[in-house]
């Protein structure tokens, strides 16, 4: 007999990200499950091809594929897990599965631009309509939702301006009008923020960023907290002939073991970061959730246990060729559009940014800072060389 399957819920998260996805009895003692790069499963029977609740080809995902899902469900909840080939796909393919032709979605205005994009295209394209929030409204999106919303797509704290959404009170009057709600739950890494016990029918991650952590690959997540949910997401991915690479769900998987660890350092590290920015006479605004000057910080602090290492800052009127100096000479951090991995990165965002619903004004540039692993004392002097140069 075999032993039984253990309860991962009891532990903590360091312990649930160290055993998670592990099954050794199954895979000859080996502590990780194997690298299956195959295309074809042969099967021994012709009932089996098309009788059996089977797996019948590799792109459905094998033993590393099945592993993750079954890690990612053990960190952030919910009823089951479908993989994505990048953080993009994962939030379309959420979208697919609850939009619908002549039916419109509810999308946050400080939404991650490539989903503004797909909604403004593809989705616009196939038919479905598509309305942009003011992510500060909470409850009152009972307003907007019609007879024919679809779904409510959210996203906290929101790409580059980070305003953080009052998700209980948009899933609360989503589903009194049978609305399925999304959340993008990537700046939390499922950690901070669990969806599904705030009433969030589907979490999208990119794990690209805090899971891998190691910026070496793509791959997202779609999870859902009910099974008619998982099997909805399941079907839309079958059907566009979504998959995963066996070697990529192992990055993810190995650097999902650590990322307990990397999260709470990048976490403190940025909080750091964020109060000595503050104190500079060049900034404006610090946009972190966690410091009580957000204009946010209450909602953040009843619905998060923690912050990752992403923020942004706003500085007060500079020209630009200042502005290029200042990034441009820096030592530690580098200019590069991704989050999450162990490398500092700096961006200006001003020319990325999107509003239709809820106009964005700043004082001046807007910077999007992703802290690594780097001592935060390090990456301190960097940027007060680069404010120098910023002056000069």
């Amino acid at each position: 007999m075999g032993k039984a399957v253990r309860d991962l819920s009891k532990y903590r998260l360091e312990t649930r990200l160290a055993l998670a996805g592990r099954d050794p009895a199954r895979f000859d003692g080996a502590v990780g499950p194997p690298v299956h790069r195959t295309t074809t499963i042969v099967l021994p029977e012709v009932s089996d091809l098309y009788d059996k609740p089977i797996k019948t080809y590799g792109l459905d995902g094998m033993a590393v594929q099945e592993a993750l899902c079954e890690a990612l469900v053990a960190v952030e909840g919910g009823a089951g897990a479908v993989l994505a080939p990048s953080g993009l796909g994962a939030c379309t393919l959420a979208l697919l599965s609850v939009a619908e032709a002549g039916g419109e979605v509810l999308v946050t205005d400080s939404v991650y631009g490539p989903t503004r994009r797909f909604c403004d295209t593809l989705l616009k394209r196939f038919g479905v309509g598509v309305r942009y929030y003011d992510p500060r409204i909470g409850g009152g999106i009972a307003k907007l939702i019609g007879a024919n919303t679809k779904a409510v797509f959210m996203e906290s704290p929101g790409s580059l301006t980070f305003e953080v959404q009052d998700a209980p009170a948009i899933a609360d009057a989503a589903r009194a009008r049978g609305v399925a709600t999304i959340i993008d739950n990537t700046w939390s890494a499922g950690v901070h923020f669990k969806p599904f016990a705030h009433g969030i029918d589907y979490s999208v991650q990119a794990l690209t960023k805090y899971q891998l952590g190691h910026a070496d690959a793509f791959m997202g997540a779609v999870l859902a907290g009910a099974p008619q949910g998982w099997a909805r997401v399941r079907a839309c991915y079958k059907q566009l002939g979504l998959g995963a690479a066996p070697d990529d769900a192992y990055l993810v998987l190995r650097g999902l073991r650590t990322m307990a660890l990397r999260l709470r350092h990048q976490g403190e590290a940025a909080l750091e970061i964020a109060h000595f920015l503050e104190s500079r006479s060049e900034v404006a605004r610090v946009l972190h959730p966690a410091l009580p000057t957000h204009p946010d910080h209450a909602v953040w602090k009843r619905d998060f246990t923690g912050a990752s290492g992403v923020f942004a800052v706003v500085l007060k009127p500079v020209a630009e060729g200042r502005l290029a100096a200042m990034l441009e000479g820096l030592d530690l951090f580098a200019m590069g559009f991704s989050w999450g991995g162990y490398e500092s990165l700096i961006i200006p965002c001003d020319r990325g940014l999107v509003r239709t619903a809820a106009p964005w004004r700043a004082e001046g540039p807007l910077l999007r800072l992703s802290i690594g692993l780097e001592h935060p004392a390090d990456l301190i002097a960097d940027l007060e060389a680069g404010f120098s140069r910023l002056a000069n």
